[in-house]
């Protein structure tokens, strides 16, 4: 597998996840991605750049464009250094919530992807990386 492009961007505020929402979009479409694979890969990433600010007190994304053989991908890495999640499986249980959300952020995010990564240390921070190919 080869990245042939790549880009780091900032979760700091509301208007990081709408750039986030934007350059995904943006990337997923150079990416020759159907709508349908657009639209899972965004919204997974909108999600995802939501926990990251409201969970993870800010991070960034990495975001970077693959191919493997004959086919292309993104794969989105979300790091941040906040509390963590003490409990992974709980944290990806549908319909659980540490906060006031609907409790399908990371769930979901993992249906909407190909692959799927979580790392989290309590008290170091979290990281989530997905996948989605063409």
């Amino acid at each position: 597998m080869s990245v042939w492009k790549s880009e780091t961007m900032p979760i700091r505020t509301q208007a990081d996840i709408v750039h986030v929402r934007q350059a995904v979009r943006t990337w997923s479409v150079d990416a020759g991605m159907r709508l349908v694979d657009q639209t899972k890969i965004v919204t997974a990433a909108s999600e995802l750049a939501r926990n990251t600010l409201e969970y993870g007190g800010g991070g960034e994304l990495l975001l970077e464009a693959l191919s493997e053989s004959v086919r292309v991908g993104l794969r989105l890495t979300f790091t941040d250094h906040g509390p963590g999640i003490p409990d992974l499986e709980l944290a990806l249980k549908d319909g659980w919530t540490s906060g006031g959300g609907m409790g399908m952020g990371l769930s979901g995010s993992k249906r909407l992807s190909n692959e799927f990564e979580i790392e989290s240390q309590v008290g170091v921070g979290t990281t989530v990386r997905i996948t989605r190919w063409k």
